[in-house]
């Protein structure tokens, strides 16, 4: 079962002139077979919510971001529209409660990162068909903004594979993480790690991920080593 799309747009406040678009929005290809129909699903839609949300993020990275550069505003682009961030973002608003899929498929593909990531890029979509590029602006920089305020470059690098190349031409053993501190609520958790040598510690860092913490670690270990 679905919940009606009507309940959706109304939680989230957009007004529509054509409701048949945002129904699309939800509708997986799958459908069509209970249904009898032809391209009467999400995946047009689709082609153009994956343009409208690139275009909007970079264009608000380029604003919000004046500290990074061309390639790391690359970086942060790709990071921000990756299948899994969508999909997260999907998920986040309960897009999953509105999918419509057919019979032949479980109920539990409505939790599929892909199908949650064209969901979420068809919604764009048919919003920017239905409101225009004023309104689907607005409303794509109030879901990514504070994502790429927050962003770190950083932690695209593989500052973990790097530092241990970099001590396996030295040594032959490998590096080790330790976690050695947790702060914060479970909501909202922030990870300390540091990184050891042979008992001797190279160097420490913190992030909201273990991952995050232990590249963190790495790129302090690589820049005291370069020092």
């Amino acid at each position: 079962m679905h919940k009606d799309v009507q309940i959706l747009l109304d939680t989230l406040h957009i007004s529509y002139n054509n409701l048949d678009l945002y129904n699309l929005a939800f509708t997986h290809s799958s459908f069509n077979i209970d249904a009898k129909t032809i391209h009467q699903d999400y995946e047009r839609l689709e082609y153009v919510g994956d343009s409208v949300v690139n275009f909007v993020v970079a264009e608000l990275a380029f604003r919000l971001r004046q500290d990074l550069s061309q390639g790391d505003l690359s970086k942060l682009r790709a990071a921000i529209v990756q299948s899994k961030a969508l999909a997260k973002k999907a998920k986040e608003l309960h897009f999953d409660e509105y999918i419509k899929l057919g019979h032949s498929l479980p109920d539990n593909m409505k939790e599929s990162k892909r199908i949650l990531e064209d969901v979420f890029e068809a919604f764009i979509g048919a919003i920017y068909l239905d409101k225009g590029a004023d309104f689907v602006i607005n409303y794509v920089e109030t879901l990514f903004a504070n994502d790429i305020k927050n962003f770190k470059v950083e932690i695209i690098q593989d500052y973990k594979s790097e530092l241990q190349e970099e001590m396996q031409a030295e040594y032959r053993d490998s590096v080790k993480y330790t976690l050695i501190k947790e702060v914060g609520p479970a909501h909202d958790r922030t990870f300390e790690v540091e990184v050891s040598y042979n008992n001797t510690i190279l160097g420490h860092g913190s992030g909201k991920t273990k991952k995050e913490a232990e590249q963190m670690a790495a790129l302090d270990a690589l820049r005291k080593k370069a020092i």
